[in-house]
């Protein structure tokens, strides 16, 4: 074909090969969803551990603050300081009772308070606990659950 003297090129038509992308897609589809489903998984047994974390520390604190106020035996007899004493034997039959009182928080398998809870100095109530979290959807996959300890402290000051 020419036009003015030049000639001018017909252009080339493309056809498009035809490809079958159908089953590639879905395939990306699946793999996209699995991710997504891995995801959500993951994030429901992370909350279900934390919030399993958080009611056993309520637990803790409240065990400490009932140990801190448990009078020692010995306060009757040489009177009380600045705060009230304690021994080691007190903090640990105030927070157990206080703990066997209350009952376990759901999402626990046990709980427990752990051999150091005491009293450092005589005023300070520390307890430690722990207890062995459910986790749900995944649980099978890491046996009996996920052991969670928590440490706990409290001082009653007197004024």
């Amino acid at each position: 074909m020419t036009r003015g003297g030049q000639q001018v090129r017909k252009p080339l038509r493309h056809t498009p090969v035809r490809r079958d992308e159908q089953g590639r897609v879905a395939l990306l589809v699946l793999v996209f969803t699995m991710i997504c489903i891995l995801l959500i998984t993951g994030v429901i047994a992370v909350t279900s551990v934390h919030l399993s974390r958080m009611k056993l520390l309520d637990a803790a604190d409240g065990a400490a603050l009932a140990a801190a106020n448990a009078l020692d035996d010995a306060a009757y007899g040489g009177g009380v300081g600045e705060a009230v004493p304690l021994s080691n034997a007190t903090v640990q039959e105030a927070a157990g009772d206080y703990v066997a009182r209350r009952p376990m928080p759901a999402g626990m398998r046990e709980w427990g308070l752990g051999a150091q809870t005491g009293t450092p100095d005589g005023e300070l109530a520390v307890v430690h606990m722990s207890c062995v979290a459910k986790v749900p959807l995944v649980g099978w996959m890491l046996g009996d659950g996920v052991r969670v300890d928590v440490v706990s402290r409290a001082r009653a000051d007197l004024q």
